[in-house]
């Protein structure tokens, strides 16, 4: 497939056939995933109606990828917590820390080769074979202790200090809805102070 200047529009027909303007040819979900793995941009759009639909065949992309063996990256437990949050009050910051950690890790990623590239651009057959292993190794500590704290991130503030035993009545009327929006700052400040560490 050619590659078209700018963002490329695909039309989703009734029969579920996919058609690349940009290149004038029928395309597969597959071709897509191509698509997105080259950094081309696409938008998906029913041809019906002309509805923006690229989020639900992104879903199906990845869909298609989970179920082909040996290519699964999403583990049950991370797929579990994710469904937790759909209607719970921190459904509106998961997507944001989600794109923010794909940032972070993909950035780390494009660090790591320049690292390697660097490395081998050097004559000495010994640092070409221990510096990539020694990058390759804190690569990896990085990225395991970043998905941790993204895991932790999903079990919502587990680390805070739980409540005393001994509480008094709960609030009521206005006096209560002042205390759950000043607990939900609380969470909030907590939340971005983790993505800032993260960050860092």
């Amino acid at each position: 497939m050619a590659k078209a200047e700018g963002d490329v529009t695909i039309k989703k027909y009734a029969n579920r056939r996919l058609y690349n303007t940009g290149t004038s040819t029928y395309v597969t979900l597959e071709d897509l995933a191509k698509m997105v793995k080259k950094g081309e941009v696409f938008t998906v759009q029913d041809a019906k109606t002309g509805e923006d639909i690229t989020h639900s065949v992104l879903t199906q992309i990845i869909f298609e990828q989970e179920s082909k063996t040996g290519n699964t990256l999403l583990p049950v437990s991370f797929l579990r917590q994710l469904i937790s949050y759909y209607g719970d009050q921190m459904q509106m910051v998961v997507p944001t820390f989600l794109e923010h950690s794909m940032k972070t890790f993909t950035d780390q990623q494009l660090q790591m080769r320049e690292q390697m590239t660097s490395a081998f651009g050097d004559n000495s057959i010994a640092k070409n074979l221990h510096l990539p292993m020694q990058m390759m190794e804190e690569q990896v500590r990085r990225n395991t202790d970043m998905f941790r704290q993204a895991m932790q991130m999903f079990a919502p503030f587990a680390g805070a200090a739980t409540p005393p035993q001994h509480q008094s009545a709960p609030p009521s009327g206005k006096k209560a809805e002042a205390k759950d929006i000043d607990e939900l700052k609380e969470q909030l400040r907590a939340l971005q102070g983790r993505l800032d560490s993260m960050s860092t």
